[in-house]
């Protein structure tokens, strides 16, 4: 599958990697370029700006924000709410507080796009040992990017 981690500190970054082992195809983007390029180096497609992340995704574009909890991801669903389109999905992975989770799904429900609350932990470890996940959302929607959550689960 293709999706855009959002994102690249160390879940996020061991998060992409692990995917791409796992023959996912990876597009790539941070606040701090070098990480874009530390992760093209290794096979991501990197990204440089929100826009040129929606550019490069097929439809429907599947997006997983690992970012830290609060302003910085209200800012990113926000602007995602702009720039994706009905029937995209997007996966926050912030572990927020639930009511926050439920103000995004209707935010992005009254765009069309599709939501998924997926607290994730596993640390640095994950990218040996893989990722728990705490999914909440439509069943629908979890079933469509099964694949993705089957490559970060541990073995």
């Amino acid at each position: 599958m293709q999706i855009a981690i959002i994102g690249l500190g160390r879940m996020g970054m061991n998060m992409a990697l692990r995917l791409m082992k796992g023959g996912h195809e990876v597009i790539a983007y941070n606040r701090n370029p070098d990480k874009v390029k530390e992760i093209e180096s290794q096979g991501a497609i990197g990204a440089y700006s929100l826009k040129e992340v929606v550019k490069k995704l097929k439809s429907p574009r599947l997006v997983w924000l690992m970012l830290p909890a609060g302003a910085t991801t209200d800012d990113h669903i926000n602007e995602f709410a702009g720039l994706l389109s009905k029937g995209d999905l997007l996966i926050d992975g912030a572990n927020n507080y639930y009511k926050e989770d439920i103000r995004h799904s209707e935010l992005l429900k009254t765009k069309g796009i599709r939501f998924l609350d997926a607290g994730v932990s596993g640390g640095i470890w994950g990218l040996k040992i893989g990722y728990c996940t705490m999914v909440g959302g439509e069943r629908k929607d979890l079933d469509s990017v099964e694949p993705i959550f089957k490559t970060l689960a541990p073995k």
